[in-house]
């Protein structure tokens, strides 16, 4: 749980004042000792203000494209108009060397609008399959069944899937 720095100053006050010890004091307020004297010193080196909720450090990301690379891409695109953002990686990594996925392109071409939709369609969807398959509630299948070496069995079975237009039978 989060606390204000009032509070956390508050709690050092009656730390400190408490007769109990420490560790007693801080157990029945259900505060960790490392997280008050985390506070305590804190408030030690700057007083009040070192109380307040700090942001943490935005970290450094690994994979991050660096600026010049994401310039260099965009020029790219702008002088080869006709290129897709596979083709323009493909160009990219052949003349300088430096690798970078389809994706990674189409996302910096994106942000910058250069992204644009086809004008036609490629494939559209229906409204219908165009040679269903048909289902028999009733219809009848045929199994073989080896029992020994030489005896094979042949049942005429009622199923509930049907197997299509076409009926298969085994030789008995």
């Amino acid at each position: 749980m989060r606390r204000s720095a009032s509070e956390k100053l508050e709690i050092i006050h009656l730390v400190e004042q408490s007769e109990l010890p420490v560790r007693t004091t801080l157990r029945q307020l259900g505060i960790a000792s490392s997280t008050f004297y985390g506070w305590y010193s804190r408030f030690l080196e700057g007083g009040f203000d070192a109380l307040q909720d700090r942001r943490p450090a935005a970290r450094a990301r690994w994979n991050k494209i660096p600026e010049e690379i994401r310039s260099e891409i965009l020029e790219l695109a702008l002088e080869k108009t006709e290129l897709s953002a596979r083709e323009l990686a493909c160009r990219f990594t052949d003349e300088r060397r430096y690798f970078l996925s389809e994706s990674s392109v189409y996302r910096i071409l994106k942000a910058h609008d250069l992204i644009t939709s086809p004008a036609y369609v490629l494939m559209s969807a229906g409204n219908a399959f165009k040679q269903p398959t048909r289902y028999l509630p009733r219809s009848c299948y045929e199994a073989s069944i080896q029992i020994g070496d030489d005896q094979t069995r042949s049942r005429r079975v009622a199923g509930t899937r049907g197997s299509g237009s076409r009926e298969r039978r085994s030789a008995s």
